[in-house]
């Protein structure tokens, strides 16, 4: 395992009225060396954070016929239940030892959100939540362009009424007996722009660094850790590149239940990511959703 500490930088000293030019500088760095960095400052209230995993306890703890009957494959799972053994990494045929419910923006050209009808709270605690993390992504994104010497506003515009979703993971404890190669998310990039991560309840995520070696990614309760996705990468030319990772099966003596809350922040589904040949947002989601057997 690598000796490596990714870097923190404060969320204020990306905001428009306070940016500093060495944050700046920091995150794009940060992201082309790692693809990882982590946030502190970031405003997201904590009693909406404890709020939000109290609700997502409640929700896989529903029967399994209950969360199955809010399971869509129509529009590659985009909104709603996922059961366990349905997803896998890109590449692999073993699933990811998780279930999940994906939770999207409200406005614009996208999917319709589904809500528990057993759990009255769900749907107004991830509508706020959801709101939180946009901002959060947002103020990274407006600092990236920064960075990458955009124009004024080129982030805001890529993103606006973009199919963003919260996934509420679920990995349960791990069976008696596990499926040969079977992880709890097995090595793989994120598809979108980036993502904002909140702490997860238990450990396990781990990073792959430029030259090959695995680290722990672990952080104190009030930061942050955000990543940057394929889309990004591709947007970028390679500049800024997407980061493998995973989250490893927990020792027989942390045989828990882990609950992760990442927000995935999405461009418009028109947004173009290349020009040669050209690729259009939409089209490269529900091309990697079909990869990952969800679409």
């Amino acid at each position: 395992m690598a000796d490596a500490t990714i870097p923190v930088i404060s969320l204020h000293d990306l905001a428009p009225a306070t940016r500093s030019a060495a944050a700046v500088q920091t995150l794009g760095e940060a992201l082309e060396t790692f693809g990882f960095v982590a946030i502190t400052d970031h405003g997201v209230p904590e009693p909406l954070l404890t709020g939000a995993y109290a609700q997502a306890r409640a929700l896989f703890e529903l029967p399994p016929a209950t969360k199955q009957r809010y399971e869509d494959t129509s529009t590659g799972r985009q909104r709603g239940y996922t059961s366990l053994g349905i997803e896998h990494a890109k590449g692999q045929t073993v699933p990811d030892i998780k279930e999940f419910w994906h939770v999207g923006r409200r406005e614009g050209d996208v999917v319709a959100n589904v809500e528990p009808a057993e759990l009255p709270e769900f749907g107004s605690t991830f509508n706020a939540l959801f709101d939180e993390l946009d901002r959060v992504a947002t103020t990274l994104l407006t600092s990236v362009g920064a960075y990458l010497e955009k124009p004024d506003g080129f982030f805001e515009d890529f993103t606006r009424g973009g199919n963003s979703v919260i996934r509420v993971i679920h990995y349960p404890p791990l069976p008696h007996e596990v499926e040969p190669g079977a992880v709890r998310a097995a090595a793989h990039e994120d598809i979108n722009l980036m993502t904002v991560l909140p702490v997860a309840t238990e450990p396990g995520l781990q990073l792959m660094t430029r030259e090959g070696e695995w680290i722990d990614v672990q952080t104190p309760p009030n930061v942050m850790v955000c990543d940057s996705g394929d889309m990004l990468q591709l947007l970028t030319g390679g500049r800024v590149r997407s980061t493998t990772h995973r989250v490893v099966n927990p020792p027989g003596d942390a045989n828990r239940s882990r609950y992760s809350m990442p927000f995935f922040c999405h461009p418009r589904n028109d947004a173009r990511l290349s020009e040669d040949p050209e690729v259009l947002a939409l089209d490269f989601l529900m091309e990697r959703l079909r990869d990952i057997g969800v679409a």
